[in-house]
């Protein structure tokens, strides 16, 4: 494939964001909707800082997007196709990559179809 045509150039420094296994989380935890770092924090599960952290990294890579409502900040997906990729690429992984996640034994316990139905986040 030539250069030119590549997308590596393009797609590298995404794939380097989202290969941070908490921001894929915070991605997950908006879903569709615009929501305060509150939120966030309570549907991941991560400190405060934490997440603020994922989510300045995320806005710089223009992953998401901060709207200031009164005295909060909302962050939001900057267009919905974006949950609709990571959803069909956990789908494609899914279906085509027998990998463990972290909380499976080496041994495979946890069968394929398991894998492949569990869900963004």
């Amino acid at each position: 494939m030539p250069e030119a045509s590549c997308p590596a150039r393009l797609l590298s420094p995404i794939f380097k964001v989202l290969a941070e296994p908490n921001r894929l989380s915070i991605l997950c935890a908006l879903g569709t909707e615009c929501r305060p770092v509150t939120d966030i924090i309570r549907a991941t599960e991560l400190p405060q800082t934490n997440v603020s952290f994922h989510l300045r990294i995320l806005r710089e890579a223009g992953l998401v997007r901060a709207e200031r409502r009164g005295s909060f900040v909302y962050y939001c997906l900057p267009d919905p196709d974006l949950l609709g990729i990571l959803e069909s690429l956990q789908a494609w992984v899914g279906a085509h990559t027998p990998l463990l996640s972290p909380d499976e034994d080496v041994d495979g316990s946890t069968s394929l179809l398991d894998r492949r139905t569990r869900s963004c986040g």
